[in-house]
């Protein structure tokens, strides 16, 4: 009898913790599936609802997962933002204002103050160092 009592307790940890392990991976899970949908869809349409409907979730239950991952949309959001900003400044010389439209920008000014917020320089600096 002592050993299916001593058995219990680590079977009930293991449990614990392969729940856990699980819940933290479909967190990431989550994360991921954002940042995949936000690196590939049109900037300028996605918001969190439309989002959220394409991973078959609420608005609300999005967030809460994004934030029990110790994120959220808006940064997600800045992240894709800057990485197809670096990949069209490789592939081509855009000008700000398409560049600003392509990644959702409603006014140039916003997306000319997150280039300086990303690299440290503005949008002009940079392009005269790269002529």
């Amino acid at each position: 009898m002592q050993h299916l009592h001593s058995a219990a307790p680590t079977r009930v940890a293991h449990t614990t913790t392969s729940n856990h392990t699980q819940r933290r991976d479909s967190q990431y899970r989550t994360t991921d599936r954002v940042l995949q949908i936000l690196l590939q869809g049109d900037l300028y349409r996605l918001r969190v609802e439309s989002v959220a409907s394409q991973l078959g979730m609420s608005a609300t239950t999005l967030r809460r997962r994004l934030r029990m991952d110790h994120t959220h949309y808006q940064f997600l959001l800045d992240r894709a933002r800057q990485y197809r900003c670096e990949q069209a400044l490789r592939a081509s010389r855009l000008p700000g204002k398409c560049l600003a439209d392509e990644l959702g920008y409603l006014e140039v000014n916003s997306f000319y103050r997150a280039f300086r917020r990303w690299t440290g320089v503005g949008f002009s600096a940079w392009k005269a160092q790269r002529l």
